[in-house]
């Protein structure tokens, strides 16, 4: 799949000697999370805006990422480690099911990135010791959307929850086992 990228991050990634970094942004209600593979804080253009990504270092760990031609549904895991306990609590209270999760890829010489993952926020798991906690994230791919059962019905009751005065279903249980002459004379 072919991604848009800037001329500043295009000649970064052709200099001899490059350092790539991967960044996180995790949309939580309350705040967005964004974290970075290298030391201290870094802005990073995302979407237009200048935003600060927290370094990680080696503590965030990005499962195996794929590409594939086929429209399957591929997931991304995360494992954050030892972290600060407000992180812990944010990951505790805050609803994270279905909330966005963008990954990037970026050269620490420039502060444009270019997005190789996007999907939703799906399973947690924490481990919390005495000495370190550790937050493992299971990432969805926006096409397991597509595999989803929407859960609409073809009713007029479906329809009316949805579009209120809408006639469009109103007539299908009179239609049901109603008799069509098509193609012949009615009898």
């Amino acid at each position: 799949m072919s991604r848009p990228i800037t001329t500043a991050l295009f000649n970064a990634l052709n200099q001899d000697n490059i350092r790539p970094f991967y960044a996180v942004e995790l949309m939580f209600d309350s705040a967005p999370l964004r974290m970075w593979t290298g030391m201290g804080d870094k802005t990073i253009t995302v979407q237009g805006a200048s935003q600060t990504f927290t370094g990680t270092g080696s503590l965030l760990s990005i499962g195996d990422l794929s590409e594939v031609k086929d429209l399957s549904a591929e997931n991304l895991d995360l494992s954050l480690s030892g972290i600060p306990s407000e992180i812990v609590s944010l990951a505790l209270q805050e609803p994270y099911q279905k909330r966005v999760c963008r990954l990037y890829i970026g050269e620490q010489s420039t502060s444009d990135i270019v997005e190789v993952f996007s999907g939703k926020m799906d399973k947690m798991s924490i481990a919390d010791s005495g000495e370190d906690s550790v937050i493992k994230l299971s990432v969805e791919s926006k096409l397991v959307e597509l595999e989803r059962n929407s859960g609409w019905r073809y009713t007029n009751d479906n329809h009316q929850s949805r579009y209120s005065g809408d006639t469009f279903f109103s007539y299908v249980t009179s239609l049901q086992d109603q008799q069509i002459a098509w193609g012949r004379k009615s009898v």
